[in-house]
């Protein structure tokens, strides 16, 4: 490894051990870089010596922020936390913010003071939050003011007895800000900040995974892991130009996010819209209202806009990108009715921070994700992990030049075997390479010997006009060993009970081999999700096994 510029140095003495890290592939002609690099530097600085200065980089509803200007704040919020709050590169940044201007440029100031990043959910707990601050050994927060109260009870917990100092952002009455909070600072700094000298293998971001299979893990991320993802599924299959305008609803503590609202804009001269607390509905009006050209949201989004999308002018809007988990055909082919745009699907992961499974619109094939990423590999493989012949269903196995690394974590050989990533996700590949997929490998059912996946069933149930949402799990039975059970949330004016119940029983025995239709139905009026979108399969699994649930 290239010698760090970091002073703490827990975040590299906490990689894992050498031997089980995942093989990279550093070798691709779009990862050109320099063995030293800071990627906040290159995202922001090296736009300025482009000429994008005046170019608008961030908007929400009440202005714009210029690429100088974002500079500009990004340097002085990097003063305070290497001057007024003593921080010295290495050191761990709890960040706490929904998706706006100033959560963004506190997250590239981090960066670029050499120092950690460590984004949070906005919807996170005091007791999740202490779990972080514990795992990370955090020592100092940026928190916007109005999350500030679950940090303030994390604060009290000894579990959190690293961190020291927090400054609050958004704090104050309309412009000005209030005495001593970090937006007030900054008002006192210098504009210009020169990077930390950072190696392209130092440690720049901590993402914690979403939880969608328990407790949640922390996944370091280099400088040149952040760039790798800007200038691979961006550059083969998104194809950005200068005069977009990005919006979504991924936050940026999500690497989804990350991505797609902040750092894919950035890298070529575009411009993103940050707002929080969408809906559907405002959704389809921002990008109506700031004439978007590129959204980032999970399919959940794409199915419940389609309906609304004829009430809004998306003339502007060229490409829609889905991730997060799997996206329904039905989903698909609901929101092409309704725009004429195919949606761009993909599957990434926390652990190796972005999409590495797309295709273009022009290149989709109906049923599967897509082709691999150029810069990325990937193959199916059975439980020896050795490869397995195409059409047939197995492990997935990717590698490239992102990987998993776990912050101090024994499940790294659970994700890592023989220099492959293990997503954890049952896929099959076809002879013209392209990918598709079937399940979590924890959400394959095994009903009296039938191998059935549980996202296909919940397609089939999507598709039924009753269903507004679905999630399908395998629940234990003496006679069959698992069951399929379907949890469902009807839309409006449909009741939740049995003859219900037997009509979307008989649609799907219609649909797909009978043997794989639900012979438990269970009715909700939600099902359980992460902040990002993602169904927690687990809890519904945790559920069923619940005393007394049959």
């Amino acid at each position: 490894m290239t010698p760090s510029a970091h002073v703490d140095t827990f975040a590299r003495d906490h990689l894992p051990p050498a031997d089980r890290w995942p093989d990279l592939l550093l070798d691709s002609p779009d990862l050109a870089g320099p063995p030293r690099l800071n990627a906040a530097a290159e995202l922001v600085d090296a736009m300025l010596h482009r000429g994008f200065g005046d170019a608008i980089a961030l908007r929400d509803d009440r202005a714009v922020c210029t690429y100088d200007q974002l500079a500009v704040r990004i340097n002085q919020i990097a003063h305070v936390l290497t001057g007024e709050m003593g921080l010295v590169p290495g050191n761990r940044v709890l960040l706490r913010g929904a998706n706006n201007p100033m959560m963004a440029a506190c997250l590239l100031a981090t960066i670029k003071a050499g120092l950690v990043a460590v984004p949070t959910m906005p919807l996170l707990r005091a007791r999740e939050l202490v779990q972080v601050i514990d795992k990370a050994r955090v020592g100092a927060a940026l928190c916007d003011a109005r999350l500030a109260g679950e940090l303030d009870e994390a604060r009290r917990d000894p579990g959190a007895r690293t961190l020291g100092r927090v400054l609050r952002f958004n704090d104050g009455q309309g412009d000005v800000p209030t005495p001593g909070s970090l937006d007030d600072r900054c008002r006192f700094q210098p504009t210009r900040f020169t990077a930390c000298d950072t190696a392209g293998d130092d440690v720049a971001l901590i993402a914690f995974t979403s939880g969608t299979t328990g407790v949640p893990k922390g996944t370091m991320h280099f400088h040149r892991d952040i760039l790798a993802m800007c200038d691979l599924f961006p550059r083969h299959v998104l194809r950005p130009a200068a005069d977009e305008i990005f919006c979504g609803t991924p936050p940026l503590a999500f690497t989804f996010g990350l991505g797609g609202m902040l750092c894919f804009p950035l890298r070529v001269g575009a411009s993103t819209l940050l707002l929080e607390g969408l809906t559907p509905e405002a959704l389809l009006s921002a990008i109506q209202r700031h004439h978007a050209t590129t959204v980032f949201t999970a399919p959940t989004f794409y199915r419940q806009m389609a309906p609304l999308a004829n009430r809004f002018d998306l003339r502007s809007l060229r490409k829609c990108v889905s991730a997060g988990e799997a996206l329904p055909d039905a989903t698909r082919q609901l929101w092409k009715q309704a725009t004429g745009i195919e949606i761009i699907d993909g599957i990434g992961s926390t652990e190796m921070i972005h999409i590495f499974i797309a295709s273009a619109p022009e290149e989709v094939r109906r049923g599967a994700i897509g082709k691999v990423v150029p810069g990325y590999a990937a193959r199916i493989v059975d439980e020896r992990m050795q490869p397995v012949p195409p059409g047939t269903i197995g492990r997935l196995a990717v590698k490239g030049p992102t990987g998993c690394r776990y912050l101090a974590d024994d499940r790294q050989t659970q994700y890592v075997r023989d220099g492959w990533n293990l997503p954890g996700d049952t896929f099959s590949v076809d002879a013209d390479g392209y990918f598709t997929y079937h399940a979590r490998s924890d959400d394959m059912i095994v009903s009296a010997g039938y191998n059935i996946a549980g996202p296909e069933v919940e397609a089939v149930l999507m598709s039924h006009e009753m269903v507004a949402e679905c999630a399908v799990v395998g629940v234990p039975d003496p006679d069959r060993g698992q069951i399929v059970r379907a949890y469902v949330v009807l839309k409006s004016g449909h009741p939740a009970d049995d003859t219900t119940a037997r009509r979307l029983q008989d649609f799907v025995k219609s649909t797909i081999a009978p043997y794989k239709y639900p012979r438990s139905v269970v009715f909700r009026t939600s099902l359980p999700r992460t902040e990002t979108g993602k169904l927690q399969r687990f809890r519904l699994r945790e559920e069923a096994m619940a005393p007394g649930v049959r």
